[in-house]
C-alpha cells in the first residue's frame, strides 16, 4: 500500500486566525478526489515571532468562538 502523497491533497478552503501567542488554520482538504475533510490545525509562536506546527488539543472560548464562523465557511466546501 503506498503512503501518502502530498501532490494529490488538494486545498479547497483555509483561512487563519493570529491569537497572541498562536495561529489556528481552518481549512477543507480532498484527498485523491475523495470525500472533503474539515482540518483544524494549531501553530504556536516561538520568541522570535515564528510559528511551529503544535498539537491542536483544547481550545479556550475565545478561541471557538472566533473559529466558528470559519468553520461554517468551510461547510461550503464539504
Amino acid at each position: 500500500m503506498p503512503g501518502f502523497d502530498k501532490s494529490l491533497d488538494k486545498e479547497l478552503f483555509s483561512e487563519a486566525l493570529d491569537f497572541e501567542r498562536s495561529r489556528i488554520t481552518v481549512s477543507v482538504f480532498a484527498y485523491n478526489d475523495g470525500t472533503p475533510k474539515l482540518q483544524i490545525s494549531r501553530e504556536n509562536k516561538n520568541a522570535s515571532g515564528e510559528y511551529s506546527f503544535a498539537k491542536m488539543g483544547r481550545l479556550m472560548k475565545e478561541e471557538v468562538e472566533k473559529i466558528m464562523p470559519l468553520m461554517e465557511k468551510a461547510k461550503a466546501f464539504l
